[in-house]
């Protein structure tokens, strides 16, 4: 190579390094400083007027974050209704009559927009609400990292293939590792499952004929008893609401972690994270179990993490003024 041809693949390279880095740089817990400064204080407001009549709109938030950021990036393109133009992801299988907490967006949006008017856009307010989820529910807080822009777009295909309950932890691994998040993201992540409920369509599978006839053999006796209780018939009660963490439903500590190494875990997908022999998971389930500090500075950097997943931000994209359809 020439020395002229060698240095502008230099250049070229260096601009492309320089391009990377920026779009990196680009979210920022002081984006809004100037232009909404109140915009935590504002959606925290809002979330607390909620949670006085809804004890589960804070695992619902953070569960719209995590099916937003999974699909397309951190784009706020879960909160868009159908069009002529667009099939919503609220339809999609794991959302549709599940995915909740919408009207409570809606109601931090116009708060938002009350007073800081077409400057904080509706991916920011779910990075937000998810941060107020948790530390007003007894859990870690952190710096949200803003400057997102929202999506013109959905991906309801895209949505059909968010990490499921059913999946082996091969397939979850492989899905997280697909959006830059590495183990600890996800046994961290899937600690949200300290508070909230689930269905009895989510893992009454694991009740009756799991496996040879049999019900899933990682779950403790006592606790199946219960869940048989409370699901019992494998094909009828399907939408009864059971507590993803028995012991502190509605905290976000970590005793989910304490539940799986009891075999209490209530999804497959949780329990696998320990009863999987041999995986790296294991060891990241007892580290968090014997430390809550450990897992809420873990959980803190994983939604951080969570929330750069290709966010749109500069001129990418818009600010929506109302979440629920492109401008």
């Amino acid at each position: 190579m020439s020395c002229r041809l060698f240095v502008a693949a230099l250049m070229a390279g260096v601009v492309v390094t320089s391009l990377f880095m920026g779009s990196k740089a680009q979210l920022s817990a002081n984006f809004y400083s100037t232009t909404c400064p109140n915009v935590s204080s504002i959606v925290s407001g809002v979330l607390q007027q909620a949670l006085s009549s809804d004890s589960r709109i804070a695992a619902s938030l953070i569960r719209l974050h995590f099916h937003d950021c999974f699909v397309n990036g951190c784009d706020a393109s879960i909160l868009l209704d159908n069009s002529d133009t667009i099939q919503s992801e609220k339809q999609a299988i794991p959302n549709e009559g599940s995915a909740r907490g919408f009207d409570v967006v809606d109601d931090m949006k116009t708060a938002v927009e009350n007073v800081c008017p077409g400057v904080v856009s509706c991916a920011d307010i779910l990075a937000l609400a998810a941060e107020a989820a948790v530390s007003l529910s007894q859990g870690p807080s952190w710096n949200v990292l803003l400057g997102r822009r929202d999506g013109t777009t959905a991906n309801r295909d895209g949505a059909n293939n968010l990490p499921a309950p059913f999946e082996s932890l091969t397939v979850l691994q492989s899905k997280f590792s697909d959006v830059d998040l590495d183990d600890t993201d996800l046994v961290a992540l899937s600690g949200a499952h300290t508070f909230g409920r689930a269905k009895c369509s989510s893992f009454s599978n694991r009740l009756y004929n799991f496996s040879n006839g049999n019900p899933d053999s990682s779950l403790d006796s006592d606790y199946l008893a219960t869940l048989q209780r409370s699901c019992p018939d494998q094909n009828g009660n399907a939408d009864a609401l059971n507590d993803l963490d028995p012991t502190t439903p509605d905290v976000f500590d970590s005793s989910y972690f304490t539940n799986l190494q009891n075999n209490r875990g209530l999804l497959e997908s949780d329990q696998k994270l320990f009863s999987t022999a041999g995986a790296s998971t294991v060891s990241i389930v007892n580290s968090f179990a014997g430390s809550q500090t450990t897992f809420f500075q873990s959980f803190a950097q994983s939604m951080i993490n969570m929330g750069n997943i290709s966010p749109l931000t500069g001129s990418d994209g818009q600010i929506r003024l109302d979440c629920k359809r492109v401008n």
